[in-house]
């Protein structure tokens, strides 16, 4: 019996009629029905029992694959098809009805079953809430026990609270990497810290562990495109693959409502997706997350939900340009 927990997800891949122009929903393919290992595994970690405050995260995979028919495979601005990449989308990781750690247990089992089938391709989990980050990047490390992982977080929040009394939460996974010896604090660069969201504590804990704080007004100031190419080049000289994690709450409440912790003075949405773009163009990314989004909290138009869509589609674009370099 296989190591992981994986659910076809509650969708139905059409396939397009002739001269129908290609829709995300034509282009992804279950993996199960790929013959050849894919560009991108897609999987969903739909949990939120686990969030600090009350969230509906668990229903963003499911929203997310639903809204795919609003967007086109060909990207007009960079003069690409996406189609060219091929993605496989493994489904979602059955979670306990009421067990936490098991359901976390059971995330961690899946990454490293799909790290181990598919060691060269890259992974993208749909979150579900922040503390599925933790599970994927120890899942991850079972399979190269040998190699450094390095983590990009784009956050409001540093998630570096104490577990101990909080159990496994949103608010923990980058405290649960460190002190689990997963990850080192050096290797961990947040970008998109900002205002009054932090304790000094949590702040105190990150100094002490040297985690590399960039504010969201420093990144501005030298431009954050270049902070972003910074962080890249940095972690990739001293780690053997990066771990990038979107909590979506990085984004401002004025674009992005569908968040259980947003907050004013974040990230405008162009700028998640021209960091996405950059992001995706580094040979070292080789899993992403996107966590944190609620569509329960987002409004009649869905905004938060298709900023999330178009935010993995730009990454993806970066993805091929690297390919093309």
């Amino acid at each position: 019996m296989s190591e992981h927990f994986l659910q076809v997800p509650e969708w139905s891949w059409n396939h397009p009629v002739e001269d129908e122009p290609a829709y995300v929903h034509h282009w992804v393919k279950p993996l199960h029905e790929m013959e050849q290992p894919p560009d991108l595994i897609l999987y969903g970690a739909p949990i939120s029992r686990s969030s600090i405050s009350v969230s509906g995260a668990s229903l963003y995979p499911s929203e997310f694959r639903r809204m795919w028919k609003g967007f086109a495979t060909y990207n007009l601005d960079e003069d690409i098809d996406l189609s060219t990449f091929q993605v496989g989308d493994a489904g979602d990781v059955a979670m306990h009805t009421t067990d936490i750690l098991l359901s976390h247990q059971r995330i961690q089992k899946t990454t490293a079953y799909l790290a181990t089938h598919y060691p060269t391709t890259r992974t993208c989990m749909i979150g579900g809430d922040h503390s599925t980050t933790a599970c994927a990047v120890r899942g991850i490390k079972e399979v190269f026990v040998g190699e450094k992982i390095g983590v990009l977080q784009l956050d409001t929040h540093l998630d570096v609270r104490d577990p101990k009394e909080l159990g496994p939460a949103n608010g923990t996974p980058i405290r649960q990497l460190i002190d689990g010896n997963i990850v080192k604090g050096e290797n961990v660069i947040n970008i998109g810290l900002h205002g009054y969201y932090n304790a000094k504590p949590l702040i105190n804990y990150a100094n002490e562990h040297s985690i590399q704080m960039v504010t969201l007004k420093q990144a501005r100031k030298l431009g954050l495109i270049e902070t972003i190419k910074g962080a890249l080049k940095q972690l990739s000289e001293k780690v053997d693959r990066i771990y990038v994690t979107v909590d979506m709450d990085v984004l401002d409440i004025s674009v992005a409502p569908g968040v259980p912790a947003s907050t004013p003075g974040g990230m405008s949405a162009i700028e998640l997706f021209d960091s996405l773009l950059e992001i995706g163009k580094h040979p070292s990314v080789q899993h992403i997350d996107f966590v944190c989004l609620d569509p329960s909290r987002d409004s009649a138009v869905s905004e938060t939900v298709k900023i999330g869509v178009y935010a993995w589609l730009q990454f993806i674009t970066g993805c091929i340009n690297q390919i093309r370099i």
